[in-house]
């Protein structure tokens, strides 16, 4: 049974007298940056200088210093530019610096799960990792809340690095409803595997072929949007505020037999058996050789499908009813 912690676990004068560099200052960056911030702590914001994001830094009232000047400063560095350009980061202008008794922040696994990143042993390495989009972490900090999280110890020199994570986590508003303790690995090809087979990858692919069914038999392609992508959302709302069981009950009779009897004709064993292949691929590294020849070359791939999405049928027809939609306001 995995163990949650809350408020009363962790403590924020483990913090006292430290600096946290916040390397990088996207979605995640700037809402943890702001949230560490505005609890009172100590925060530098690493940039390339002269970037888009270090004027907004310092109009959020943050301090801003070159990734450099920020790791050499800092006690804690925490790492959250994307994972494609950290290892190149971390090289050229964290390692430098990155004395004893340091301890290095990641909000996923990455680059050290698949070394991309392969710290000395006299620092710890440690994870603070929210289960939300930024804005969300920004979001309920500032109505006094935060979004749950997960927390890693993968090298603890200094014999305090939960500690730390615990109290990083509590500064963000994470241990309010509740942080649980994992591992790199864990966090790491657990999420790889979520995106790709349900949270990204797997609900894309049904919903497309979805839509595509209905418009191949006849379906006005706007009914067949509503269908299959728009109302999407209030079935994951539902999953969300209260499980399976709940959304069953919430839902028509008729919705519920239809999903139950046949919904394990469209996820079958023959996609349960893709799926472990996808686990094995992520397991044994493959996906993470994959990405990173991907992003060293130009995301020729990820370019040309984002170029090709914007004319498929299914996105000019949710552009049209988006923009109705904004029009009835």
């Amino acid at each position: 049974m995995a163990k949650l912690y809350y408020d009363g676990d962790a403590d924020l004068s483990v913090l006292s007298g430290k600096t946290i560099a916040v390397i990088g200052y996207g979605n995640q960056g700037s809402a943890q940056a702001q949230n560490l911030h505005d609890s009172g702590i100590d925060v530098v914001v690493g940039l390339r200088e002269g970037g888009k994001s270090w004027s907004k830094a310092k109009s959020d009232g943050l301090s801003v210093s070159t990734i450099e000047s920020a790791a050499e400063k800092a006690d804690i560095i925490h790492i959250l530019v994307p994972d494609e350009v950290q290892s190149q980061v971390y090289e050229a202008s964290i390692k430098p610096y990155l004395s004893e008794g340091k301890v290095l922040g990641f909000s996923h696994g990455f680059n050290i799960t698949f070394g991309g990143i392969k710290p000395p042993e006299n620092v710890d390495l440690l994870m603070v990792a929210p289960k939300g989009p930024g804005y969300m972490v920004r979001q309920l900090y500032k109505e006094g809340f935060g979004v749950p999280a997960l927390i890693a110890v993968e090298q603890d020199f200094s014999g305090n690095a939960k500690n730390i994570a615990l109290a990083m986590a509590k500064a963000m508003k994470f241990t309010k409803p509740g942080v649980l303790e994992t591992t790199f690995y864990e966090e790491t090809t657990s999420d790889l595997f979520g995106e790709q087979v349900v949270l990204c990858g797997g609900v894309s692919e049904l919903i497309k072929a979805g839509f595509e069914t209905l418009v191949e038999k006849g379906y006005q392609p706007e009914i067949a949007y509503f269908e299959c992508l728009h109302e999407l959302k209030l079935i994951t709302d539902l999953i969300q505020q209260g499980g399976m069981g709940f959304m069953w009950q919430m839902v028509s009779n008729t919705a519920e037999f239809g999903g139950r009897t046949r919904g394990s004709r469209i996820i079958s064993e023959a996609t349960k058996a893709e799926m472990k292949k996808i686990w094995e691929e992520i397991e044994a590294g493959k996906f993470a050789a994959e990405w990173r020849k991907e992003s060293e070359g130009g995301m020729k791939f990820l370019n040309a499908q984002r170029e090709k999405e914007k004319e498929e049928q299914i996105e000019v027809v949710g552009r049209r009813i988006r923009e109705l939609f904004q029009t009835a306001r």
